[in-house]
């Protein structure tokens, strides 16, 4: 079998993440050291069930590059309370990527989602929180160089958040799209389906460090024809790690990295996920 020796990038990396890890480590662990604020982000593949408190707009940008099909995607989130009930959030999200198997085509703008979800049960300080999904899609990618659904569509989720234990917390996730007219890059159309499950483990190692193992199942219909569409199957097993810095104004940014790999439907296939969000205050906080 050939072996592979890592690259210096590669290497490089993991050395810049052992000793972030390391400094945060020992910071957390210094008992002159102020209590943290812990990050409860969304994972990275996985949905978190936690809309943003009163006051409070995250800005999330997510980069995965997959090496096998050379295909990469950037994305970036941008969620709001709704003033007045913090149980209502609005968000979009934009996306920009290329297709592999387009490799004359280059890279542009993907469909863009409107999102709304609503806090159902619990919060962010509970032990269970569950808080539904609604998105519109709209198709403003170009199908004809695989970036778009061809045509407006409806996705919904159902993301629930347990606390198992004081260190371990899980995420799990249900969701569907709809594409009532979706289109392929020959211009034929057919109504599109696709359904998705997802469960993340989310080991608090420390207040500002986290380790993640989650894993994505997607059963994706695509054009194939004039109203006849063909299903495609996709399973990839994520570990990673996110750490967050706070600020005193409030600010909260939290990077992380992950390594998505394929296995069943998707053996063989292999990314790199690159994930940063910055979260903070958008107006004064009464005090109680």
């Amino acid at each position: 079998m050939k072996s592979h020796s890592p690259t210096p990038f590669g290497v490089a990396c993991s050395l810049v993440v052992l000793f972030l890890c390391a400094a945060l480590v020992a910071q957390d662990s210094s008992s002159s050291a102020p209590k943290q604020p812990g990050i409860q982000d969304n994972s990275f593949l996985v949905e978190e069930a936690y809309n943003q408190n009163f006051g409070v707009v995250q800005h999330i940008s997510s980069f995965t590059r997959f090496w096998n099909s050379k295909d990469w995607v950037y994305t970036f989130t941008q969620e709001w309370p709704v003033p007045g009930d913090e149980r209502h959030q609005l968000s979009y999200t934009l996306a920009f990527q290329h297709a592999g198997a387009f490799p004359g085509s280059g890279s542009g703008i993907g469909d863009v989602l409107l999102n709304y979800r609503y806090q159902l049960v619990g919060s962010g300080d509970a032990l269970v929180a569950f808080a539904p999904r609604l998105s519109l899609i709209f198709p403003t990618g170009d199908t004809s160089v695989g970036r778009g659904s061809g045509g407006f569509g409806v996705q919904t989720s159902l993301p629930m958040s347990v606390v198992l234990t004081q260190k371990l917390v899980s995420h799990w996730n249900a969701g569907a799209t709809f594409v009532p007219h979706a289109r392929d890059i020959s211009g034929d159309r057919a109504f599109t389906a696709s359904y998705n499950l997802g469960q993340s483990f989310i080991w608090l190692a420390k207040p500002r460090l986290n380790f993640m193992l989650e894993t994505v199942f997607a059963n994706t219909q695509s054009v194939v024809a004039p109203d006849k569409t063909a299903w495609g199957r996709s399973l990839l097993v994520n570990p990673g790690i996110r750490w967050a810095y706070n600020f005193e104004n409030g600010l909260q940014i939290v990077p992380g990295i992950a390594v998505p790999i394929g296995v069943g439907p998707s053996a063989g296939e292999k990314a790199i996920l690159l994930y940063l969000s910055f979260e903070h205050p958008f107006r004064k906080i009464p005090k109680k």
